[in-house]
């Protein structure tokens, strides 16, 4: 248990250097050629590693749902990751990994594990423009030419994709009330997913927010950096250009936790509200995220939290 403990301890504390631990996977052959590429997912969504169990399958489900299986008492949907991204395996028993989105469970089943690196978050691309619709980003392994690439799965278009009820959305059907901010100023959000953005956008739209979306927290920070200029040449300060800023956690370039951190740190911006709006969840997890800095944490995508998050921090920050 204490080792467990401090590798945990560790990996939480590397988001204090804007590095992160990915974990590599195969899925099979790419469409079209003989390779095995290299694709990763963020080790802290990962929950456990293991061999194929029982699959029982159900009824008229997604044709990437194999089905569901039983592991340590819980009923957890299995979901053939390999036929979702168009590649075929060539090993006959795959690997299960266990994951945590946005406080539920699934399953998804590769060819085999690679191997977990540790990397800084600046060694991540975005993979927006490069024709990778299931893809956010883009890890090079070393910083040299030649240097392997990481596809990072898009996990919230996936999860949208296969199991559209699992992953919620931000539009509420009753009235909901506005968020009262102040003329002239709007909200700037920070995600490399265009599935939340664009359900951030419907929710914020609903709300009656005006705001800037961004791609990155790099992005975010150059942006408000840009703003807070303007705004002292016009003899204002930020407050009058930005009510909160909406950061998700796992971006490229440069992740939530170390634009919370320079936000909060730089006097221009402290006094700006941040709320993070993440996938990564569980107790440990949610937990290290109130302790960034951050004035508020909404997990993706509850409509109802994400509305009172929102309007709570805003109200709050005006008085």
């Amino acid at each position: 248990m204490g080792t467990a403990l401090h590798e945990i301890d560790e990996r939480t504390n590397l988001t204090a250097s804007n590095k992160f631990e990915l974990l590599l996977f195969r899925l099979g052959e790419a469409p079209g050629t003989d390779h095995h590429e290299l694709f990763g997912i963020n080790v802290f969504k990962v929950r456990e590693i293991l061999v194929m169990p029982t699959i029982t399958a159900v009824a008229n489900a997604h044709s990437s749902v194999m089905g569901i299986a039983n592991i340590r008492g819980q009923i957890i949907t299995v979901i053939n990751l390999p036929k979702v991204v168009g590649c075929v395996p060539k090993k006959s028993t795959p690997i299960l990994l266990v994951t945590e989105y946005a406080r539920s469970t699934q399953a998804f089943a590769v060819e085999e594990v690679s191997e977990i690196i540790r990397l800084e978050w600046n060694q991540v691309i975005p993979a927006e423009g490069n024709g990778a619709d299931l893809v956010t980003s883009i890890a090079r392994l070393d910083r040299n030419a030649d240097s392997a690439l990481v596809q990072v799965l898009d996990v919230e278009q996936i999860l949208r994709d296969v199991l559209p009820s699992a992953t919620g959305d931000l539009v509420q059907e009753n009235n909901v009330a506005k968020a009262k901010m102040l003329p002239g100023t709007l909200i700037l959000v920070a995600d490399d997913s265009p599935l939340a953005r664009s359900m951030i956008e419907k929710g914020l739209t609903q709300q009656g927010a005006s705001f800037i979306m961004t791609k990155s927290g790099q992005e975010a920070w150059d942006r408000i950096q840009a703003m807070s200029d303007a705004a002292v040449a016009e003899g204002k300060t930020i407050k009058d250009k930005i009510a909160l800023v909406l950061t998700d956690l796992e971006m490229p370039e440069m992740d939530g936790f170390t634009l919370t951190r320079k936000l909060k740190n730089d006097h221009r911006f402290k006094s700006i509200p941040v709320v993070i709006h993440s996938s990564l969840t569980g107790e440990a997890n949610e937990n290290h995220v109130k302790s960034s800095g951050a004035d508020a944490y909404v997990a993706k995508f509850s409509a109802e939290d994400f509305t009172e998050t929102i309007r709570k921090v805003i109200e709050n920050n005006r008085e």
